[in-house]
């Protein structure tokens, strides 16, 4: 178990380690590389098969053999990175050959690992759908979302399993647009133990005066989010400063730096490490930004994100959105405020209404509940691997 203190280690938890194969999107996104870490935590030999997104380099400090470089957001050019990355699988079959396991962390990945498994005689190897988040494409109602629901059908009758971070994914897609019914399990995106993850706090910061800290931290890719946030800079000017944190999509919003520069309580501070930095983020702000509109009516409502366990841990209040996913578990556990519509005078009405004592008393609150509650045991994951092997 895990102490309000320190976080216990993830190794005492295997008793006999499992080869395993895992194939993710992008070998430098941080919940990729948090997944593979945490296996190789509890003691599990990992090799993993990855593509990057982007440009940036492939060198990574867990077993990988680069597939392809992808892109946000191109869908069109994914069929031939599908078939390439097989064919260089293929080229290293004899790791897959000796797995216990295989892991697929999201669609196209699923269909290259099933693909390859396939085609080097593999078949009887167990594959996991680990779904990371649903893409629009796939509640579209047109040809395209019919053939990739499709697709997708077909390829989760070859699945052992099916692992979701949210229980909403498996109430409002894979039940009613898939008719799903085999087995399925729920992984958090709770905060990994690691050696450099400091210790939870045990008070909340004692802050008097000044402006309210609201953190965006993440992926800053959602435009509706970050137009919202900077006309409550505007608004509230001195009494609010906005702190982001994290890799900005700059593809999403291409205006990005331009408008920080014209707002000079809004503050970007870059990308930071994880979960070495997360102490100093989360203790830099007063209350995080937990709505994403990115996906409205899909994704974005049913997603239970990283920073919602991130901040819990380091005692740091949300704001969240009313009928969201994370709205009901916000509300429902009171780890902060919710906002009835994502409006910029929902938004200033509510850090007008807020005092630093509510700030404190909030944060108090969600410090005196258990650590367990945000930080992952491995157990979940543990209770897969050797239900499958």
């Amino acid at each position: 178990m895990i102490s309000e203190d320190q976080t216990a280690p993830l190794f005492d938890l295997v008793e006999r380690p499992s080869k395993l194969v895992v194939f993710g999107f992008d070998s430098a996104e941080i919940s990729q590389v948090r997944r593979i870490r945490s296996l190789i935590a509890m003691g599990h030999d990992v090799q993993a098969f990855t593509m990057r997104r982007g440009d940036g380099p492939v060198e990574t400090d867990f077993p990988n053999i680069h597939l392809c470089f992808s892109a946000h957001e191109k869908l069109g050019q994914r069929i031939f990175l599908v078939a390439a990355s097989v064919l260089k699988t293929l080229r290293h079959r004899d790791h897959l050959g000796q797995a216990d396991l295989i892991i697929a962390r999201n669609l196209d990945m699923l269909a290259i690992a099933w693909a390859s498994r396939l085609l080097s005689r593999n078949s009887e190897i167990p594959l996991v759908y680990e779904c990371l988040d649903i893409h629009r494409a796939m509640v579209h109602p047109g040809l395209g979302g019919r053939v990739m629901r499709w697709a997708e059908r077909r390829l989760l009758k070859k699945c052992s399993m099916l692992t979701v971070s949210s229980s909403a994914y498996l109430d409002e897609y894979f039940t009613p647009y898939q008719g799903y019914d085999g087995p399925a399990a729920l992984w958090e995106n709770k905060v990994i133990p690691a050696p450099d993850l400091a210790p939870r706090p045990r008070c909340a910061k004692k802050e008097t005066a000044g402006p309210i800290r609201l953190g965006w931290v993440g992926a800053i890719r959602c435009a509706l989010s970050f137009d919202l946030l900077i006309q409550a800079a505007e608004a509230l000017g001195d009494r609010v400063e906005i702190h982001i944190h994290g890799i900005v999509h700059r593809h999403a919003i291409p205006d990005f730096d331009r408008q920080i520069a014209d707002h000079p309580n809004i503050i970007y501070h870059g990308p930071y490490a994880y979960p070495g930095d997360l102490a100093q983020v989360y203790g830099g702000i007063d209350v995080v930004w937990n709505i994403d509109l990115w996906l409205r009516g899909g994704n974005s409502d049913w997603a239970l994100s990283n920073r919602l366990y991130e901040a819990g841990y380091c005692g740091c209040p949300s704001i969240a959105l009313a009928g969201t996913a994370i709205g009901d578990r916000v509300q429902t556990e009171n780890w902060g405020w919710i906002l009835s519509e994502p409006t910029v005078d929902a938004l200033t009405g509510l850090l007008n209404r807020l005092s630093h004592a509510d700030l404190q008393q909030a944060s108090q609150s969600i410090l005196s509940q258990p650590a367990e509650t945000f930080v992952a045991d491995g157990s979940d994951l543990q209770q897969v691997v050797d239900a499958l092997t």
